[in-house]
C-alpha cells in the first residue's frame, strides 16, 4: 500500500460558497474542456444523448430541497476531490498510483501505475474518482496542476478552470494551509466546514454554509403587496390592461 508525505504547510484547495451557487453547471463544463485536453486526457463521453450516458466528469453538481414553506430554498452542491490530509485513496493503492504531493498537498493519480483495480474509488467516501472504462484507470480532479504552475498561462488565469468559470464567483482557490491568505480568512469570515469531518479524512476543501433567509424574524408571513392598479370586477382583462398602459 502506498504512503503519505509528512503534513505540508502548503495546502492548495477550493472553497465553495454554497449561498451564491446557483447551478449553473459553467463549473463542470469548464473543467470538462481543460481536461479533455491536460493531463488527464481524454475523458471520454459514451452515448452522451442516449438513454443511459456514461462520462467522466471531474466536477458534478447536485441539488437539494432545503426548508419548508416560504423558507425553502434549492442549495446547489458542487462534488469534487476534496485533496484531503489524510486520504485513504492513496494509502489503499497497491501500486502507488494514488499519491499525494508533498509540496502543495494535491492529491493525484500516475495512470502510468494504475492497474484499474478500483480500491481508491471504494475507499473514497466523497465519490470524488472517476473511471476511465477506455484506459481502464482511474481519473479525477486535479486542481488543474497543469494550469496553475503554467509559465505560458496568464498569471491572474492561473487558477482552476473551475474557479475561472464562476459567473457568481462561488468557488475560490488558494492555500488553506497559510491562515493569513484571503481564502483562509474568507472561510474564518463565514464559519466554512468541512465534508464529514467524522471520517477522519481531514478534507482540505471548505464549504461556506448558505446564509439564513431574510424574511424577518418569522413570527409571521410578509403581507402581499396590493395592486398597482385594482381591477374593476365585470370589466375583463383588456380593459385592466388599458388602464395599465394609460397611466
Amino acid at each position: 500500500m502506498t504512503s503519505l508525505p509528512p503534513p505540508s504547510p502548503k495546502k492548495l484547495g477550493l472553497v465553495i460558497d454554497l449561498d451564491t451557487c446557483v447551478g449553473c453547471q459553467a463549473c463542470a463544463v469548464a473543467c470538462k474542456e481543460w481536461n479533455a485536453g491536460g493531463v488527464s486526457a481524454p475523458l471520454p463521453d459514451h452515448d452522451p444523448y442516449g438513454a443511459e450516458p456514461l462520462g467522466l466528469w471531474f466536477n458534478r453538481v447536485h441539488g437539494y430541497e432545503a426548508g419548508e414553506g416560504r423558507r425553502a430554498r434549492t442549495v446547489h452542491f458542487p462534488r469534487s476531490c476534496l485533496h484531503c490530509e489524510e486520504p485513504a485513496c492513496v494509502t489503499v493503492c497497491p501500486t502507488g498510483a494514488s499519491f499525494k504531493r508533498a509540496e502543495d498537498g494535491i492529491v493525484l493519480v500516475d495512470e502510468a501505475l494504475c492497474i484499474g483495480c478500483k480500491l481508491c474509488s471504494w475507499a473514497c467516501p466523497y465519490g470524488a474518482r472517476e473511471y476511465d472504462y477506455d484506459s481502464g484507470t482511474m481519473k479525477k480532479c486535479t486542481l488543474c496542476i497543469d494550469r496553475i504552475y503554467n509559465d505560458a498561462v496568464d498569471e491572474r488565469s492561473r487558477i482552476p478552470a473551475c474557479v475561472l468559470a464562476c459567473p457568481t464567483s462561488a468557488r475560490h482557490f488558494g492555500d488553506l494551509g497559510d491562515p493569513a491568505s484571503p481564502i483562509s480568512r474568507l472561510v474564518a469570515d463565514r464559519e466554512g466546514v468541512e465534508l464529514m469531518p467524522e471520517l477522519g479524512m481531514k478534507p482540505v476543501n471548505r464549504y461556506l454554509p448558505p446564509r439564513p433567509a431574510r424574511m424577518g424574524d418569522g413570527a409571521s408571513e410578509p403581507e402581499a403587496l396590493a395592486p398597482v392598479v385594482p381591477a374593476e370586477p365585470g370589466r375583463g382583462l383588456l380593459h385592466w390592461i388599458d388602464r395599465v398602459l394609460s397611466r
